[in-house]
């Protein structure tokens, strides 16, 4: 049973995150797609990650791996095989395509394959234009200062 949410209420609230239940949308359409083949999302350190998908029986020129505007796709195609002299076939080679929407500055670091795992790592790189900055407080010393209030003189009849 698939469970939808109505974002609606909280746009009334909110500016600015149009991107955010965007992609929250899109991840509750994508959960119908297919899981195979299983994969883990670990986070390695403060600003880096590894996804490691079970590609067994993949050969590193079955698989491609493609990063674009803040897409990372993961195919896998293997070669037609014969099946001659198979009594049970029971390793799934099967083509299959994951995507992952990662967040603003995560770039892809490299990819490896060892032992029927694929491992993407991947960082965040944040521009020093937005990372977090102090900002000093001044005070205005002619605000500070009490000054005795101005009269203006009226102009004298002479």
């Amino acid at each position: 049973m698939a469970t939808s949410y109505d974002y609606a209420p909280l746009f009334r609230s909110t500016v600015g995150f149009d991107r955010v239940f965007n992609l929250l949308e899109n991840a509750q359409r994508a959960r119908s797609i297919s899981d195979w083949p299983p994969y883990d999302i670990v986070k390695t350190g403060d600003d880096s990650y590894r996804i490691s998908i079970a590609v067994a029986g993949f050969a590193q020129a079955d698989l491609d791996v493609t990063f674009q505007s803040n897409l990372l796709t993961v195919t896998g195609k293997k070669q037609e095989t014969a099946n001659d002299g198979y009594l049970h076939r029971g390793i799934a080679g099967r083509p299959f395509e994951h995507r992952f929407e990662l967040a603003d500055h995560v770039r892809v670091n490299g990819a490896d394959l060892q032992n029927g795992l694929l491992s993407i790592d991947l960082v965040r790189e944040i521009p020093e234009a937005l990372k977090p900055r102090r900002i000093d407080i001044q005070t205005n010393p002619a605000v500070t200062q009490k000054t005795a209030p101005v009269q203006i003189e009226a102009q004298k009849a002479a």
